[in-house]
Protein backbone atom coordinates (compact mmCIF):
# COMPACT_ATOMS: atom_id res chain seq x y z
CA UNK A 1 0.00 0.00 0.00
CA UNK A 2 1.49 3.27 -1.12
CA UNK A 3 1.62 5.88 1.99
CA UNK A 4 0.97 9.90 1.62
CA UNK A 5 4.85 10.16 1.09
CA UNK A 6 4.90 8.34 -2.34
CA UNK A 7 5.42 10.23 -5.53
CA UNK A 8 1.55 10.28 -6.83
CA UNK A 9 0.81 9.96 -10.74
CA UNK A 10 -2.18 12.11 -9.93
CA UNK A 11 -0.66 14.75 -8.54
CA UNK A 12 2.85 14.89 -11.48
CA UNK A 13 4.15 17.97 -12.25
CA UNK A 14 3.56 17.05 -15.74
CA UNK A 15 5.04 16.26 -19.20
CA UNK A 16 6.72 19.46 -21.14
CA UNK A 17 4.22 18.68 -24.06
CA UNK A 18 0.62 18.53 -23.06
CA UNK A 19 -1.10 14.98 -23.88
CA UNK A 20 -4.85 13.68 -23.02
CA UNK A 21 -4.70 11.55 -20.10
CA UNK A 22 -4.77 7.69 -21.07
CA UNK A 23 -8.22 5.82 -19.80
CA UNK A 24 -6.59 3.10 -18.24
CA UNK A 25 -3.10 3.92 -17.27
CA UNK A 26 -1.74 6.71 -14.62
CA UNK A 27 1.01 8.83 -15.61
CA UNK A 28 3.68 6.87 -14.33
CA UNK A 29 2.40 3.50 -16.10
CA UNK A 30 2.99 5.22 -18.97
CA UNK A 31 6.39 6.22 -18.67
CA UNK A 32 7.38 2.66 -18.15
CA UNK A 33 5.62 1.29 -21.08
CA UNK A 34 7.23 4.24 -22.94
CA UNK A 35 10.77 3.42 -21.80
CA UNK A 36 9.92 -0.39 -22.56
CA UNK A 37 8.36 -0.33 -26.45
CA UNK A 38 11.70 2.42 -27.39
CA UNK A 39 14.71 1.72 -29.46
CA UNK A 40 17.38 2.21 -26.97
CA UNK A 41 15.51 0.07 -24.59
CA UNK A 42 15.96 -2.51 -27.40
CA UNK A 43 19.19 -2.34 -27.85
CA UNK A 44 20.60 -2.62 -24.09
CA UNK A 45 20.49 -6.37 -24.66
CA UNK A 46 23.47 -6.26 -27.37
CA UNK A 47 25.41 -3.81 -25.00
CA UNK A 48 28.31 -4.50 -22.72
CA UNK A 49 27.72 -5.00 -19.08
CA UNK A 50 31.34 -6.06 -17.88
CA UNK A 51 31.81 -8.18 -20.65
CA UNK A 52 30.96 -7.35 -24.40
CA UNK A 53 27.78 -8.71 -25.55
CA UNK A 54 28.90 -11.98 -27.22
CA UNK A 55 31.71 -13.37 -25.20
CA UNK A 56 29.10 -15.70 -23.25
CA UNK A 57 25.49 -15.82 -23.64
CA UNK A 58 25.36 -16.69 -19.75
CA UNK A 59 27.18 -13.07 -19.04
CA UNK A 60 24.98 -10.37 -18.04
CA UNK A 61 24.22 -7.49 -20.41
CA UNK A 62 22.83 -4.21 -20.01
CA UNK A 63 19.61 -5.14 -20.61
CA UNK A 64 19.83 -8.10 -18.14
CA UNK A 65 20.90 -6.04 -15.04
CA UNK A 66 18.57 -3.33 -16.49
CA UNK A 67 15.61 -5.80 -15.84
CA UNK A 68 17.19 -6.82 -12.08
CA UNK A 69 17.34 -3.30 -11.30
CA UNK A 70 14.28 -3.20 -11.82
CA UNK A 71 12.66 -6.27 -9.90
CA UNK A 72 14.70 -5.20 -7.01
CA UNK A 73 13.58 -1.47 -7.08
CA UNK A 74 10.17 -2.64 -7.50
CA UNK A 75 10.61 -4.59 -4.57
CA UNK A 76 12.40 -2.03 -2.01
CA UNK A 77 9.51 0.09 -3.01
CA UNK A 78 6.64 -1.63 -2.53
CA UNK A 79 7.56 -2.69 1.08
CA UNK A 80 8.35 0.90 1.78
CA UNK A 81 5.11 2.13 0.75
CA UNK A 82 6.31 4.31 -2.49
CA UNK A 83 5.14 4.42 -5.48
CA UNK A 84 6.41 1.19 -7.84
CA UNK A 85 5.84 2.14 -11.19
CA UNK A 86 7.80 5.48 -11.01
CA UNK A 87 10.35 3.44 -9.65
CA UNK A 88 10.02 0.90 -12.19
CA UNK A 89 10.24 3.77 -15.09
CA UNK A 90 13.26 5.22 -13.56
CA UNK A 91 15.35 1.86 -13.20
CA UNK A 92 13.88 0.73 -16.53
CA UNK A 93 15.30 3.99 -18.41
CA UNK A 94 18.43 4.65 -16.03
CA UNK A 95 21.30 3.05 -18.31
CA UNK A 96 19.49 3.77 -21.51
CA UNK A 97 22.76 6.63 -22.35
CA UNK A 98 25.30 3.72 -22.15
CA UNK A 99 27.59 3.46 -25.26
CA UNK A 100 28.60 0.38 -26.45
CA UNK A 101 31.36 -1.40 -24.22
CA UNK A 102 29.72 -0.50 -21.40
CA UNK A 103 31.75 2.15 -18.40
CA UNK A 104 35.18 1.70 -21.34
CA UNK A 105 33.09 2.79 -24.29
CA UNK A 106 32.15 5.98 -22.15
CA UNK A 107 35.50 6.97 -20.90
CA UNK A 108 36.45 6.83 -24.53
CA UNK A 109 33.72 8.96 -25.79
CA UNK A 110 34.22 11.81 -22.77
CA UNK A 111 37.94 11.58 -23.89
CA UNK A 112 37.23 12.12 -27.60
CA UNK A 113 34.42 14.98 -26.57
CA UNK A 114 36.73 16.24 -23.89
CA UNK A 115 37.04 19.97 -26.09
CA UNK A 116 33.50 19.93 -26.55
CA UNK A 117 31.64 19.22 -22.48
CA UNK A 118 33.14 15.53 -22.64
CA UNK A 119 30.50 12.75 -22.60
CA UNK A 120 28.13 11.18 -19.68
CA UNK A 121 25.80 8.67 -19.93
CA UNK A 122 22.75 10.25 -17.65
CA UNK A 123 22.98 13.15 -19.89
CA UNK A 124 23.09 11.24 -23.21
CA UNK A 125 19.86 9.37 -21.60
CA UNK A 126 17.95 12.43 -20.97
CA UNK A 127 18.69 13.10 -24.71
CA UNK A 128 17.42 9.80 -25.65
CA UNK A 129 14.23 10.64 -24.17
CA UNK A 130 13.50 14.06 -24.82
CA UNK A 131 15.11 14.25 -28.52
CA UNK A 132 16.55 11.37 -29.95
CA UNK A 133 14.06 9.10 -29.92
CA UNK A 134 11.22 9.90 -32.47
CA UNK A 135 8.51 8.02 -33.10
CA UNK A 136 5.51 10.32 -32.19
CA UNK A 137 3.74 13.00 -34.58
CA UNK A 138 3.33 15.40 -31.75
CA UNK A 139 6.45 15.71 -29.94
CA UNK A 140 10.43 14.17 -30.32
CA UNK A 141 11.68 12.00 -27.29
CA UNK A 142 9.13 9.81 -25.18
CA UNK A 143 7.75 13.20 -23.86
CA UNK A 144 8.21 11.64 -19.81
CA UNK A 145 6.94 12.96 -16.82
CA UNK A 146 8.76 15.57 -14.99
CA UNK A 147 9.29 12.93 -12.17
CA UNK A 148 11.04 10.00 -14.41
CA UNK A 149 12.96 12.63 -16.26
CA UNK A 150 14.00 13.98 -12.73
CA UNK A 151 14.67 10.61 -11.83
CA UNK A 152 17.01 9.91 -14.87
CA UNK A 153 19.11 12.73 -14.20
CA UNK A 154 19.60 12.69 -10.29
CA UNK A 155 19.22 9.50 -9.00
CA UNK A 156 22.51 9.40 -8.13
CA UNK A 157 22.23 12.95 -6.42
CA UNK A 158 22.08 16.44 -6.72
CA UNK A 159 24.12 18.00 -10.17
CA UNK A 160 26.07 19.92 -7.69
CA UNK A 161 29.60 20.19 -9.91
CA UNK A 162 30.03 20.93 -13.51
CA UNK A 163 25.93 20.34 -15.12
CA UNK A 164 26.39 18.21 -18.31
CA UNK A 165 25.69 20.42 -21.50
CA UNK A 166 22.34 18.67 -22.85
CA UNK A 167 21.54 18.37 -19.06
CA UNK A 168 21.89 22.27 -18.36
CA UNK A 169 20.10 22.88 -22.19
CA UNK A 170 17.06 20.97 -20.68
CA UNK A 171 17.11 22.57 -17.68
CA UNK A 172 16.02 25.78 -19.42
CA UNK A 173 13.17 24.38 -21.39
CA UNK A 174 12.24 22.18 -18.39
CA UNK A 175 12.98 22.81 -15.03
CA UNK A 176 14.74 19.53 -13.04
CA UNK A 177 15.17 21.28 -9.67
CA UNK A 178 19.02 19.76 -10.21
CA UNK A 179 20.76 20.89 -6.95
CA UNK A 180 17.75 18.75 -5.09
CA UNK A 181 18.02 15.47 -3.65
CA UNK A 182 15.68 13.50 -6.54
CA UNK A 183 12.36 11.50 -5.41
CA UNK A 184 12.83 8.78 -2.97
CA UNK A 185 11.53 6.02 -5.71
CA UNK A 186 14.35 7.52 -7.73
CA UNK A 187 16.84 7.02 -4.93
CA UNK A 188 15.43 3.57 -4.61
CA UNK A 189 16.57 2.35 -8.62
CA UNK A 190 19.66 4.21 -7.78
CA UNK A 191 20.69 1.67 -4.88
CA UNK A 192 19.32 -1.10 -6.77
CA UNK A 193 21.67 -0.42 -9.06
CA UNK A 194 24.19 -0.78 -6.70
CA UNK A 195 22.30 -4.07 -5.18
CA UNK A 196 22.20 -6.31 -8.33
CA UNK A 197 25.80 -5.07 -10.06
CA UNK A 198 27.57 -5.93 -7.26
CA UNK A 199 25.41 -9.55 -6.74
CA UNK A 200 25.89 -10.70 -10.40
CA UNK A 201 29.40 -9.21 -11.34
CA UNK A 202 30.33 -11.71 -8.61
CA UNK A 203 28.28 -14.09 -10.55
CA UNK A 204 29.46 -13.59 -13.59
CA UNK A 205 33.10 -13.18 -12.69
CA UNK A 206 32.97 -16.77 -10.70
CA UNK A 207 31.75 -18.08 -14.40
CA UNK A 208 34.56 -16.90 -16.43
CA UNK A 209 36.84 -17.90 -13.49
CA UNK A 210 38.55 -14.54 -12.64
CA UNK A 211 38.31 -15.89 -8.99
CA UNK A 212 37.29 -19.26 -6.78
CA UNK A 213 34.04 -19.63 -4.86
CA UNK A 214 37.24 -20.18 -1.71
CA UNK A 215 38.57 -16.75 -2.32
CA UNK A 216 34.66 -15.37 -2.30
CA UNK A 217 33.64 -17.35 1.12
CA UNK A 218 36.33 -15.28 2.41
CA UNK A 219 35.03 -12.08 2.15
CA UNK A 220 33.18 -10.16 4.22
CA UNK A 221 29.03 -10.60 4.31
CA UNK A 222 29.83 -13.48 1.82
CA UNK A 223 31.31 -15.60 4.47
CA UNK A 224 28.68 -15.70 6.53
CA UNK A 225 26.24 -16.33 3.49
CA UNK A 226 28.48 -19.20 2.80
CA UNK A 227 28.65 -20.22 6.33
CA UNK A 228 24.79 -20.09 6.63
CA UNK A 229 23.99 -22.11 3.25
CA UNK A 230 26.48 -24.80 4.23
CA UNK A 231 25.19 -25.21 7.90
CA UNK A 232 21.97 -25.36 6.07
CA UNK A 233 22.86 -27.65 3.34
CA UNK A 234 26.09 -29.70 4.33
CA UNK A 235 25.89 -32.06 1.14
CA UNK A 236 24.77 -29.78 -1.72
CA UNK A 237 27.04 -29.11 -4.49
CA UNK A 238 29.18 -26.69 -5.28
CA UNK A 239 27.37 -24.90 -8.22
CA UNK A 240 24.07 -24.93 -6.53
CA UNK A 241 26.07 -23.62 -3.66
CA UNK A 242 27.42 -20.46 -5.01
CA UNK A 243 24.12 -19.76 -5.90
CA UNK A 244 22.61 -19.95 -2.72
CA UNK A 245 25.25 -17.84 -1.33
CA UNK A 246 24.62 -14.86 -3.92
CA UNK A 247 21.11 -14.82 -3.53
CA UNK A 248 21.71 -14.70 0.54
CA UNK A 249 24.22 -11.68 -0.51
CA UNK A 250 21.39 -9.91 -2.49
CA UNK A 251 19.17 -10.62 -0.18
CA UNK A 252 21.71 -9.50 2.88
CA UNK A 253 21.50 -5.98 0.66
CA UNK A 254 18.02 -5.54 0.44
CA UNK A 255 17.52 -6.45 4.34
CA UNK A 256 20.08 -3.72 5.14
CA UNK A 257 18.59 -0.81 2.63
CA UNK A 258 15.02 -1.57 4.08
CA UNK A 259 15.74 -1.70 7.57
CA UNK A 260 17.72 1.79 7.25
CA UNK A 261 15.20 3.31 5.00
CA UNK A 262 12.48 2.87 8.00
CA UNK A 263 14.75 4.36 10.65
CA UNK A 264 15.55 7.47 8.61
CA UNK A 265 11.77 7.79 7.34
CA UNK A 266 11.01 7.30 11.24
CA UNK A 267 13.77 10.34 12.06
CA UNK A 268 12.43 12.40 8.68
CA UNK A 269 8.37 12.01 9.42
CA UNK A 270 7.75 12.86 5.80
CA UNK A 271 4.28 13.64 4.70
CA UNK A 272 4.62 14.01 0.90
CA UNK A 273 7.57 13.61 -1.98
CA UNK A 274 9.27 16.73 -1.47
CA UNK A 275 10.54 15.90 1.98
CA UNK A 276 12.50 13.66 0.42
CA UNK A 277 13.55 15.73 -2.31
CA UNK A 278 14.56 18.77 0.50
CA UNK A 279 16.08 16.11 3.50
CA UNK A 280 19.30 17.51 2.24
CA UNK A 281 20.72 13.87 2.13
CA UNK A 282 20.19 10.40 0.51
CA UNK A 283 17.76 8.69 2.76
CA UNK A 284 17.50 5.67 0.84
CA UNK A 285 20.86 4.39 1.80
CA UNK A 286 22.94 1.14 3.42
CA UNK A 287 23.77 1.41 6.74
CA UNK A 288 27.52 2.23 7.30
CA UNK A 289 28.99 -0.90 8.97
CA UNK A 290 27.26 -2.94 5.68
CA UNK A 291 28.84 0.00 3.21
CA UNK A 292 31.95 -0.38 5.05
CA UNK A 293 32.49 -4.42 4.49
CA UNK A 294 30.96 -3.75 0.57
CA UNK A 295 33.72 -1.44 -0.09
CA UNK A 296 36.17 -4.36 0.16
CA UNK A 297 33.97 -6.21 -1.97
CA UNK A 298 34.08 -3.44 -4.90
CA UNK A 299 37.71 -3.38 -4.11
CA UNK A 300 38.24 -7.22 -5.07
CA UNK A 301 35.93 -6.71 -7.44
CA UNK A 302 37.81 -3.84 -9.13
CA UNK A 303 41.03 -5.57 -8.59
CA UNK A 304 39.99 -8.94 -9.73
CA UNK A 305 37.56 -8.68 -12.41
CA UNK A 306 37.29 -5.24 -13.75
CA UNK A 307 41.47 -4.82 -13.81
CA UNK A 308 41.88 -8.35 -14.70
CA UNK A 309 44.32 -9.04 -17.75
CA UNK A 310 41.92 -10.32 -20.17
CA UNK A 311 39.14 -7.39 -19.39
CA UNK A 312 41.85 -5.14 -19.58
CA UNK A 313 42.85 -6.16 -23.02
CA UNK A 314 39.64 -6.35 -24.51
CA UNK A 315 39.19 -2.32 -23.19
CA UNK A 316 42.15 -1.72 -24.83
CA UNK A 317 40.39 -3.28 -28.46
CA UNK A 318 37.08 -1.59 -27.95
CA UNK A 319 38.63 1.94 -26.90
CA UNK A 320 40.31 1.54 -30.22
CA UNK A 321 37.10 1.04 -32.32
CA UNK A 322 35.42 4.06 -30.65
CA UNK A 323 38.67 6.32 -31.32
CA UNK A 324 38.71 5.26 -35.03
CA UNK A 325 35.09 5.12 -35.66
CA UNK A 326 34.85 8.83 -34.37
CA UNK A 327 37.61 9.40 -36.20
CA UNK A 328 36.22 8.25 -39.70
CA UNK A 329 32.59 9.96 -39.38
CA UNK A 330 33.93 13.03 -37.60
CA UNK A 331 36.14 13.36 -41.12
CA UNK A 332 33.43 11.79 -43.65
CA UNK A 333 29.96 12.42 -41.83
CA UNK A 334 28.22 11.52 -44.60
CA UNK A 335 28.85 7.56 -43.73
CA UNK A 336 25.97 7.84 -41.46
CA UNK A 337 22.86 6.25 -42.52
CA UNK A 338 20.34 8.85 -44.38
CA UNK A 339 18.45 9.17 -40.99
CA UNK A 340 21.22 10.33 -39.30
CA UNK A 341 22.84 13.02 -42.10
CA UNK A 342 19.25 14.63 -42.39
CA UNK A 343 20.39 16.33 -39.35
CA UNK A 344 23.60 17.40 -40.71
CA UNK A 345 21.71 19.53 -42.58
CA UNK A 346 20.73 22.16 -39.58
CA UNK A 347 24.67 21.72 -38.80
CA UNK A 348 26.42 24.97 -38.56
CA UNK A 349 29.62 24.20 -36.96
CA UNK A 350 32.33 21.89 -36.33
CA UNK A 351 31.35 20.96 -32.75
CA UNK A 352 27.55 20.60 -33.83
CA UNK A 353 28.82 17.36 -36.35
CA UNK A 354 31.26 16.30 -33.67
CA UNK A 355 27.82 16.19 -31.35
CA UNK A 356 26.12 14.70 -33.90
CA UNK A 357 29.03 11.83 -34.47
CA UNK A 358 29.13 11.01 -30.42
CA UNK A 359 25.52 10.70 -30.36
CA UNK A 360 25.54 8.33 -33.30
CA UNK A 361 28.28 5.83 -31.76
CA UNK A 362 26.59 6.38 -28.41
CA UNK A 363 23.46 4.44 -29.79
CA UNK A 364 25.61 1.43 -30.80
CA UNK A 365 25.67 -1.80 -29.81
CA UNK A 366 28.70 -3.86 -29.28
CA UNK A 367 28.11 -6.01 -32.71
CA UNK A 368 26.97 -3.19 -34.73
CA UNK A 369 30.70 -1.18 -33.84
CA UNK A 370 32.54 -3.95 -34.33
CA UNK A 371 30.72 -4.84 -38.03
CA UNK A 372 31.10 -0.94 -38.64
CA UNK A 373 34.37 -0.85 -37.53
CA UNK A 374 35.30 -3.99 -40.08
CA UNK A 375 33.52 -2.32 -42.93
CA UNK A 376 34.58 1.33 -43.05
CA UNK A 377 38.37 0.72 -41.69
CA UNK A 378 38.80 -2.60 -43.58
CA UNK A 379 40.18 -3.94 -40.26
CA UNK A 380 38.99 -7.51 -39.37
CA UNK A 381 39.04 -7.81 -35.42
CA UNK A 382 38.50 -10.81 -33.07
CA UNK A 383 36.76 -10.15 -29.97
CA UNK A 384 37.12 -13.07 -27.54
Amino acid sequence: MQSNFASNPAQSMGRLHNESKSSFRDNFQRDRDRVIHCSAFRRLKHKTQVFVEHESDYYRTRLTHTIEVAQVARTIAGVLGLNSELTEAISLAHDLGHPPFGHTGEEALNSLMSEHSGFNHNAHALKLVTFIERHYAAFDGLNLSWETLEGIVKHNGPLVKEVPRYIAHYDKLHKLDLFDYASAEAQVAAISDDIAYNSHDLHDGLRAGLFSIEELASLPLLSECFQSVDKKYPQIDSYRRQHEALRCFLGMLVDDVLKEAQKTFAKLVPTSPDDFRKAGYQVISFSHELERNLDIIRSFLFERMYRAPSVLQMREKVTNIIKELFAAYTNYPNLMPRKWQKDLISVYSDADIVSLVCDYIAGMTDRFAISQYEKILGKPIKIS
